[in-house]
């Protein structure tokens, strides 16, 4: 041990890029990521056995309530967002959202075990690119902004350039539910899929400053004697229950470990620029650590596009295009009960 440094002073307090507050908010966003992974496995089971009994979700039914196992699997991920909720009041949205790729691992395993949709060895080495880029924005994470009024976080989102974001996201998911959704949501995955990473970058920075709300509230700064407080809660409920709606179709119609990544490439990407805009993160960092952020955004990325193809080589959509006949009981029944859409039926 050096001369210069202090036996005593934690691992903590010697990396200045890890506050307590962020500490806090990692271990909230890593339970937060168990949950929500399990929670993906849960409710599939729960769609697929009130799919079976009535009218699928994929094609605007609403069976679903009506079975306790897909219940199970939304107070699971509940609870997931719970401890997801506490995260945004302790660290920054940079550190938060990112992580949630600990819950695509889980949820590709536990479909790999449970579902029977299988892993490709390409995919486990997609899952350890999401842990390597997660755990390098994690140790290069901005310092949590200082708030000290739910007033602060309205004037953040009052300004120019996040009305002017807000408004383009609200403009892009009405014509995606009006327009492409009745058109295009059975058979392309980005348009359901869009609909909750867009509204789910609004839902986040609504969260968060609910949360840094009721963190002050608790610390005896009552936050709740301001209407902008309410305002966050109202918007928070109506994004939630939009992207539960759109998700719900995204994995009764598609694969789950194929909604999974896709899901968490749009939101995360949507979320980081609505919190660079909103909440000015990179304005507290050099560029070096926005460098090495943006190099560990990127090795998530790899890693869940290496789950979306292998998963695709996996279930043989793409071997369509090679030479081989399919057995007779692989027609394309088979593959739409899977949830599988053939957008070559489109052609027929």
């Amino acid at each position: 041990m050096g001369p210069g440094i202090a036996p005593s002073r934690s691992w903590v307090e010697a990396y200045s890029g890890m506050s307590a507050d962020n500490v806090k908010g990692l271990v909230l966003a890593l339970s937060s990521s168990f949950f929500i992974g399990s929670s993906f496995i849960v409710k599939k089971k729960g769609l697929k056995k009130a799919g079976a009994s009535g009218i699928r979700a994929g094609v605007g039914g609403y069976s679903y309530l009506f079975e306790p196992l897909w219940w199970v699997g939304m107070i699971t991920m509940i609870v997931g967002e719970i401890a997801n909720f506490a995260a945004y009041a302790f660290a920054p949205a940079i550190l938060v959202t990112p992580l949630g790729a600990l819950s695509i691992i889980i949820s590709a395993v536990l479909a790999h075990i449970i579902l029977r949709e299988k892993l490709h060895v390409f995919g486990i080495l997609g899952c350890i690119l999401c842990v390597v880029g997660s755990t390098t924005i994690v140790l290069h994470a901005p310092q949590e902004r200082m708030i000290e009024s739910v007033k602060q976080v309205w004037d953040l989102a009052t300004e120019p350039a996040f009305l002017v974001y807000a408004v383009i996201v609200i403009a892009a998911v009405f014509v995606l539910i009006f327009y492409f959704a009745p058109q295009y949501g059975q058979t392309h995955i980005m348009v359901n899929i869009g609909v909750c990473s867009l509204v789910g970058s609004l839902s986040v920075m609504s969260v968060k400053a609910l949360g840094i709300a009721l963190k002050l509230t608790f610390s005896g700064i009552n936050q709740l004697v301001y209407p902008q407080t309410w305002t966050f809660s109202i918007v928070v409920g109506i994004c939630v229950l939009t992207q539960m709606n759109y998700l719900n179709k995204a994995l009764d119609t598609f694969n789950t470990a194929v909604v999974s990544p896709i899901y968490y490439v749009m939101f995360t990407s949507f979320t980081i620029l609505a919190s660079v805009i909103m909440f000015k993160d990179w304005d507290r960092q050099n560029p070096t650590q926005i460098l090495t952020e943006m190099c560990g955004f990127v090795t998530i990325l790899s890693g869940t596009f290496l789950l979306h193809k292998t998963k695709d080589l996996s279930d043989g959509i793409v071997a369509s295009s090679l030479p081989v006949r399919l057995p007779k009981h692989l027609d394309e029944d088979s593959f739409a009960s899977e949830g599988i859409p053939l957008t070559r039926q489109n052609n027929l």
